[in-house]
Formats: C-alpha cells, structure tokens, sequence
C-alpha cells in the first residue's frame, strides 16, 4: 500500500490486469510479470509531453516508452485535444480550458497510467498585419556577424527599414560552434507562437568551408517566443543523420494536411562506410516533420538533382506551392544559370518532383545570389524575394506580381538595414510591430 501510495503521488495510476495477478499468472512466470510491472512503472514516470502549460498547437504524444513499452492515450475532451495529440482550441472569446489526457503503459500483461494536464488557450482574434519585422545575420566578417539582428519597416513598406536594439545583435549563441547563421522565423498556423531557427555554424575566425560540410554540426538552433520579444533559451536539437557533414540555412513551413511543420535544409551527405567523411559529395536538401520543434521524424531527401543545392524556402498561394533554392554549382559556360536562384512549384509540399517555373533569377541585376527569403506584401497582390548577393551588397529586393510567372523584376529606391545577409521578413500586426519597438527601439 504505501508503494501504491507514492505512485499515486507522482500521478500515476497502476493497473493491473487479470494477467498480472498472482493468482492468473502462469506457473513460474511471477518474476517476469514483476518485472514488466517496474519497468512499466518507470516508461510511465518518464513520460514527457511537451507545452502542456500553454498548449498553442498539436502535440507530440509518443506511443512508445522506455524498455519496450507501448502508449496508448485518452482524452477527456477529444473535441479539444485528440487522443493522437491534435489540438483545436476554443474560439475567440470562449475562453480557454484544461484537458485530461491520460496515458496507458504497458508491457506484455502489465500495465499503468499516467495523467496529464493540457492547458489550452483559446485562438486570438485576427489582426490585420501592419508591418514586417526582419531577422538576419551580417556575415563572417565581424566577431558579431554571424548572430541574429532584427529590423523593423518603415509603417507597412517592405523596402524601406531601420535596425533594432541599437544595430547589435538581439540573439546570440552559447551552444554548439556558438555562431548562427541563416535566422528564420515562422508564426503556427494559430498566429500567436513564434519558431525561430537557425544554423549552427561558425566560419569567422576560421574560414574553412571544407570542415564545415564535412564535419559541421548535425543539429539546428531553437527558440520559441509567443510575442516576438520573449525568447526562450536557446536549443541545439539534432536533425541530420550520422552521414551528414553539414546542417545549413534550416526553413520551415507548416502543412495542414500533415498538422506538423515541414523542416528542410542542406546537407552534405557521405558514405556509410566513410564516418570520417574524407570522400566527396555534395549538397542535398533535406527535411523532416516536427509538431514541436523537440522531436523530428527521421530525416529524407527532399531534393537531389544529382549536383549541389541549398537555401530553399517555400511559399504557398492558391493551393499551390512556390519553392525557392540556389543552384550551388561553379557558374561555367554550361551552367550560366549556377549561384543563381531556380524557382519550382507543386500542390504537395513534400512532391520530390516540382514543376520547373524558371532560372537565373537575379542574373543581370546582381552578381550571383543565395538564400532567398519570400513574402507577400499586406497591402497587395505582391510578392518580395530578398536574394543575398554574398560576397557583394548582401540582400537586394525583386518583386512580382505574379508567383507563377517566374519574373522577378529588382526593386528600386529601397533602404535595407546595414549588411543584412540570410535571413526571415515576417509580417506582422500593430501589436507586434508596437512591442518589438519598445524593447529594443532603433538604432
């Protein structure tokens, strides 16, 4: 009894079924049922569900536990929470509520469970959006440059912007090669939590572009906000695989049909049988599905044309999905369109085969361009592409009227902060805009 008293303490409840009792077991099988019935005991108090303070979108409920365990779960009100971690919060104005899930462990015939509570707020009010905030870094060639600035818009003008925090960085790192590169910010599909990701890289100092794509970080940088200001402390969550030399400029786009956010970055990846990683390769994209930005699906290629890509980022307009990605091959007389940005499109994100919409965009206003940041304008039927001239001006703005055209005209009479290299331009509403104004102010 006072065994069974502490388990109820930490919040859990034992089951035992017929099978595990002393008087159902089979002769000479005790010990096993006991021992399924610590290690159950164990998977449940370790069970680790992640948000269920402030639950802003689908959960992660994992189905399996320690040492062989399965996890089965119920929900109290499966019309807010399901039993497979989907979340629809009450409307705005309901209010919000708590739901019980509650978590069955088990093992061969032993089994417990586990309650849980999800707090779950209710959805905010549409706010028309009345700005842009912009999240980028500046490049190796400082001590600072390789973290992460924010800029703010002039009002609603996506060319027209002013530094924040003094035109010092706002994120930096203490984890991994402690340099980020490649910031990108996405808002959940609910509009009130915020990702922001980056590259775990670090070439100031060093320059060796080599080691970095064969034996750079597996990983990508984390934080989560749900005002833009507020960050939490950085996390280093792994995402490559072993093969992997390189994780770089990782993106992110949330796909309803999966109610996950799709992950995607390049990488280099090597021989199974060369850990050292001294053969050659080149650059694939890669990605993977994530509710929570905690735990990812095993890693797939997303893109291999047989030679090096990266950067790509995706827009979706009337059903249909706008990708974005640098051709990374040296420019040669058989490749003019190399170092420069190739745009593609496909109903499914995840399609291995988009359609071809052009080539060389860029090519004629900059000399060579990479990662691409899109957005459509808040006032009308416009998109920006921001393309990073490297080694050159940093970004430069192309505008269109017409995603699937595949034009791109250079932008005229803009002001971009200082040196603005990879990075994120978010729209956002007044309430935003106003906040991240007030705590870091301009520079």
């Amino acid at each position: 009894m006072r065994a069974l008293a502490a388990l109820v303490t930490l919040g859990l409840a034992v089951t035992l079924t017929p099978a595990t009792r002393a008087d159902a077991a089979p002769a000479g099988s005790g010990s096993a049922a006991k021992a399924d019935e610590r290690i159950v005991k164990r998977a449940a108090r370790a069970l680790t569900v992640h948000n269920l303070d402030d639950v802003r979108g689908n959960l992660t409920l994992p189905t399996t536990g320690g040492d062989g365990t399965t996890v089965r779960w119920s929900s109290a009100d499966p019309a807010v929470v399901s039993p497979t971690g989907e979340v629809h919060r009450p409307a705005p104005g309901e209010g919000g509520t708590r739901v019980r899930l509650t978590a069955t462990v088990s093992r061969n015939a032993a089994a417990t469970t586990r309650t849980f509570t999800a707090r779950v707020p209710e959805l905010p009010a549409t706010q028309e959006f009345t700005g842009y905030a912009f999240s980028y870094f500046t490049g190796e060639g400082t001590a600072d440059g390789e973290q992460v600035y924010f800029a703010l818009s002039q009002g609603n003008d996506p060319l027209n912007w002013r530094e924040l925090n003094g035109g010092r960085p706002v994120l930096t790192s203490e984890l991994g090669e402690r340099g980020l590169r490649d910031p990108f910010i996405i808002r959940s599909p609910e509009g009130d939590k915020f990702y922001q990701i980056a590259t775990d890289l670090r070439i100031y100092g060093n320059g060796d572009w080599d080691a970095a794509q064969r034996t750079g970080s597996r990983s990508i940088m984390v934080w989560e906000s749900t005002d833009l200001v507020n960050w939490t402390d950085q996390r280093l969550v792994r995402v490559s695989p072993d093969t992997a030399g390189n994780t770089w400029a990782p993106e992110a786009f949330y796909d309803e049909a999966l109610g996950a956010y799709v992950v995607f970055w390049a990488s280099k990846l090597y021989a199974e049988d060369d850990p050292d990683h001294l053969g050659d390769s080149y650059n694939r994209m890669m990605y993977a599905t994530t509710r929570d930005f905690v735990t990812f699906t095993e890693p797939r290629v997303w893109i291999d044309p047989g030679y090096s890509v990266i950067d790509s980022t995706v827009i979706r307009h009337d059903g249909t999905y706008y990708r974005f990605t640098k051709d990374e091959r040296n420019n040669t007389s058989s490749t003019p369109c190399s170092k420069f940005i190739i745009a593609e499109r496909s109903a499914d994100i995840l399609d291995p085969s988009y359609d071809f919409v052009a080539d060389c965009i860029g090519k004629g206003s900059i000399s060579r361009g990479e990662g691409p940041t899109v957005f459509k304008s808040n006032t009308e039927e416009k998109w920006y592409l921001f393309i990073d001239e490297f080694g050159g001006r940093g970004y430069v703005p192309f505008e269109s009227t017409d995603l699937a055209s595949g034009l791109w005209r250079m932008s005229t009479d803009y002001t971009l902060p200082p040196r603005p290299r990879h990075g994120t331009v978010l729209p956002v509403t007044s309430a935003e805009y106003d906040r991240l104004l007030r705590a870091y102010g301009t520079a």
